[in-house]
């Protein structure tokens, strides 16, 4: 990666804040952030790269965006209008760092980003788009889209916050605990379509959960005193730590029983454990920091059979009372299997197997399938790898379903 894009990549996100702060247009601040670029990869080769880029950028931008509003008086006319309105709405702070270096700013756009306003899907593409510094064909192949369907959700956000006035703004206090959950929520997403991809030729995206990450640890350092924002860094360092081992060479899946466990990221582990500590104290438990406690327990256990089952089962209880959902209930049968044997998962499973999210999900599937294979029956544990097999997204998960089918058949005397 060059110096401007490497340059560009960290100073991104409060470059378009700033802009959008000021000029109170997104479309505008993107279209200078990139002429501001392009300068660069002229200027700097030449002249050598300033002491303060980001400095140079924005001070770059903000010239080509006056130049343009110039030229363009009805364009620059109604642009004053929106500022103004923003103005009255949040007053703008003192001028501080020329540097472009207003955490607060880049706060705003990720809460712009994350507005309740728009559309779940459309949250998440212009979080990657303005904040991750994915381009649109980026983002669309993150999510396995064309590029013009993706084009689509990020021009309509664009436009809902338009039409819709959107504030760019942090939250009040008073609003803060209704919003906040909105923006970790984007911030998870991506990172689960990172840890385990949708859909596509690989099981998982590391290049997208690490963009999460990042996301996560500069949302952190805006607002290190929001336990839940310390509680979702954490349970992403923990889970992102498993990431060498969790396939083979070639890309298979590899279970968590069957990981090498020495090619876990124990450094990462050690941050996200500590962060964990840091989200449970001070109050009552939120759901980011109890999943992230749950984490915590399989990261540290030596071996697969040495996991605090007990506890795991006991940090279950409360989260299903935080956030209850058939997920969830799943996440509990599991460890509920592993503590007390196959036979009470598969009970507690059974009282799912109605529920319409379930039925359409391949994990629930999958683990019907191991529980009833390990009780021996087998044609029973058939019939649920087959259902698995047609509902998983993936094609290395597809492939290690039908491995596992193949053996539940061979072991039941069916015909393969």
């Amino acid at each position: 990666m060059s110096c401007v894009e490497s340059v560009f990549r960290e100073e991104r996100g409060r470059l378009l804040a700033s802009l959008v702060r000021r000029f109170g247009d997104l479309d505008l601040a993107e279209d200078v952030a990139s002429e501001a670029v392009e300068a660069a990869l002229v200027h700097w080769p030449v002249q050598g790269v300033p002491a303060r880029p980001g400095a140079w950028l924005l001070t770059t931008a903000r010239r080509k965006a006056v130049d343009r509003l110039r030229r363009d008086q009805a364009y620059a006319a109604r642009l004053a209008t929106l500022q103004v309105e923003a103005d009255r709405a949040d007053p703008a702070p003192p001028p501080g760092d020329t540097d472009g270096g207003l955490p607060d700013e880049r706060l705003q756009l990720f809460f712009t980003c994350a507005h309740p306003a728009l559309a779940a899907e459309d949250r998440i593409a212009l979080t990657l788009r303005c904040l991750a510094g994915l381009t649109t064909p980026e983002v669309a192949r993150a999510f396995l889209l064309p590029t013009a369907t993706m084009a689509q959700r990020i021009v309509r956000a664009k436009k809902k916050i338009r039409e819709a006035r959107i504030p760019f703004r942090v939250p009040g206090t008073d609003e803060l605990p209704e919003r906040l959950p909105g923006v970790l929520q984007v911030l998870y997403s991506v990172f689960t379509e990172g840890y385990a991809a949708s859909s596509g030729p690989h099981l998982q995206r590391t290049d997208l959960a690490a963009e999460a990450i990042r996301l996560a640890r500069i949302l952190h350092r805006l607002m290190p005193a929001e336990r839940e924002v310390t509680g979702l860094l954490a349970l992403m360092l923990l889970i992102h730590a498993r990431r060498a081992a969790r396939t083979t060479p070639d890309g298979a899946p590899v279970l968590l029983e069957d990981q090498d466990r020495t090619r876990w990221d124990h450094p990462l582990i050690d941050e996200g454990s500590s962060l964990t500590v840091t989200a449970l104290t001070g109050g009552p438990p939120g759901p980011y920091g109890v999943q992230a406690a749950i984490a915590a327990l399989h990261d540290e256990a030596p071996t697969l059979a040495t996991t605090d089952w007990p506890q795991l089962v006991a940090l279950y209880d409360v989260l299903r009372t935080l956030t209850p959902s058939p997920v969830v209930e799943l996440n509990r049968a599991v460890a509920l299997a592993m503590r007390d044997g196959p036979a009470a998962g598969l009970t507690l499973l059974d009282t799912l197997a109605d529920d319409p999210q379930l039925r359409s999900h391949h994990p629930f599937h999958a683990v019907r399938a191991d529980l009833l294979a390990r009780l021996g029956r087998l044609p029973e544990a058939s019939d649920s790898y087959r259902r698995a097999l047609e509902l998983a997204g993936t094609e290395p998960e597809r492939a290690y379903l039908r491995g596992k089918l193949e053996g539940t058949l061979g072991g039941s005397g069916e015909a393969l």
